[in-house]
Parts: structure tokens; sequence; C-alpha cells
């Protein structure tokens, strides 16, 4: 989907501002687009700013996520959204981990902080339980999409089945904010084990939950030994994340209850020394 919008939308005298952590769909989409691809200062609105204020004969679209895959943070959507609108540029959100999990029904993270930005892309792969996505805007721009959209043109579509099986997720997302609550739950229960871990958390509130440990060798030690308790946890390295950031990257869901969390936590405790 972020390939699609960017390959139909973007022309040469155009430019594209990524946050500099952005998902690798959304950079390398920008990177193989016509247009400029120009990065800001992850989650720094003035960082932004600097951006939009220099000249292009073209357009600018901002890109950003709504809830970053690595490090579980949310974008200031709200100030980069305000700042897009002040330099007459378009925004594209893409909330794939935001979707289903965040807000009333799971609107997710743009209703959150109140925004409508001009291109929201939502997955179909994460809280609803299927793949594909879907892209969310206003009618000219669905119309053009569905005319110059190349990936989309020329891709096979959707199994009926498999639509059958969104909309019974969407109605399952709206409908049980139970889920959320003991996601919510989980989340808070893990961070608050957490803290005394000789490993650094990030700030993230949501599902992700990143342990760094630093190096690559003993973040793969980790996720081995937390492997031999049963426990699948990913060691994500460089280049995937920075230098110096390898991490384990955690992820919660309401389907845990709350003895595997402490389960988690005491294995984590427990391999760690």
């Amino acid at each position: 989907a972020n390939q699609a919008i960017l390959a139909a939308l973007m022309q040469s005298e155009d430019r594209v501002l990524a946050d500099k952590l952005s998902h690798a769909s959304l950079l390398e989409a920008a990177a193989h687009a016509p247009s400029q691809l120009r990065r800001f200062h992850h989650n720094q609105p003035g960082s932004l700013q600097r951006l939009l204020e220099k000249p292009v004969n073209g357009e600018t679209l901002v890109v950003t996520e709504g809830v970053f895959s690595m490090d579980g943070d949310a974008a200031p959507l709200a100030d980069l959204h305000k700042l897009s609108q002040a330099h007459g540029s378009w925004m594209m959100v893409d909330d794939a981990h935001g979707v289903g999990v965040i807000g009333e029904a799971g609107r997710g993270s743009c209703w959150q902080q109140g925004i409508r930005p001009e291109l929201l892309v939502v997955t179909f792969g994460k809280a609803f339980g299927c793949s594909g996505a879907a892209v969310l805007c206003d009618d000219a721009t669905a119309d053009y999409l569905l005319q110059f959209a190349r990936h989309l043109i020329y891709s096979t579509a959707m199994p009926a089945a498999q639509v059958c099986a969104l909309q019974a997720s969407l109605a399952r997302i709206q409908q049980d904010d139970g889920l959320r609550d003991k996601l919510d739950a989980n989340i808070a229960r893990f961070r608050s084990g957490a803290a005394g871990l000789p490993y650094a958390l990030t700030g993230s509130q949501t599902a992700i939950q990143p342990v760094i440990v630093g190096e690559n060798q003993p973040a793969l030690d980790l996720a081995a030994r937390l492997r031999e308790r049963g426990l699948w946890v990913s060691a994500i390295r460089p280049p995937t994340v920075p230098p110096g950031s390898a991490r384990l990257r955690i992820t919660l869901t309401a389907a845990h209850g709350p003895e595997d969390i402490d389960f988690l936590l005491e294995s984590l405790h427990g391999c760690s020394h």
C-alpha cells in the first residue's frame, strides 16, 4: 500500500519528508518514487519545520507512522499535521500498529490525537488478524489511486472469504473495548515489573515493548535463553535498529493473561543475571 501510494502520487519535482525511523516499507517506497526524499529527526516537529521552510518546485508529502514498530512510541501527529497544513503540504500516516488497539472503538492514532490526515494507511495484518491494507482518503484521491496505482491495478483481488473475515474482525474491534482494556492492563503490568531489569525500556505505552540490550551478541544470547524457557522473543539488531541499540522486541496482546506476563518477567530477570 505504501509503495502504491507514493509511486502513484509523487512526481519528480515533488518531495517526501519522512520521519527518520519510519518503517522500511515507507522509506523504500519513498526512495523508489521519482520525488526527492528528505528525512527529519525522529518525532521532532522542529526538524520537520526546517525542512518545510526550504523551497520546492512541486508538492510536499509529510510521512510518518502512528506507532513506530521498533520503539513502540507514538508520533506527535497533531503537531506534525499542524505544520504540514501551515505549509500547504499533505500528510500520510501509516497506523499499522495503532488502528484496532488505540482510541475509542479502536479508531487508531489519528483519531486519538484529533487529526484527519490526507492519507491514512491501515493494515489488516496486525489487530485485524488477516492481511492486506486500506488507504483512507477523499473521494477524488481514491478515484485517482484506482486509476493510476499500478500496485493495486495489477494485483489479485482480495478473496471473498478474506473480506468476510475482515468484516468479522472489524465488528469485534469496534464492539469489544474489553480486549483493549485487557491489553492496557498487560502493558502496565509488564512495565511495572520490568523496571528493575538491568536493561533500558523505551517510553512506549503501546503493545510494542522494546528491551534495549545494547550489543548484538548479548541480545541474541538473551533471546536464546528465553527460547529455552518456551518464550519466543525476537532479537532485533542493526541495520533494523541503530548501532548499539540491539533489543528484544516484546509484543503484548490481549490474549496474554497475568500469569503469562509474570512468567515473562521472571524469565527476563532470571536470564539477565
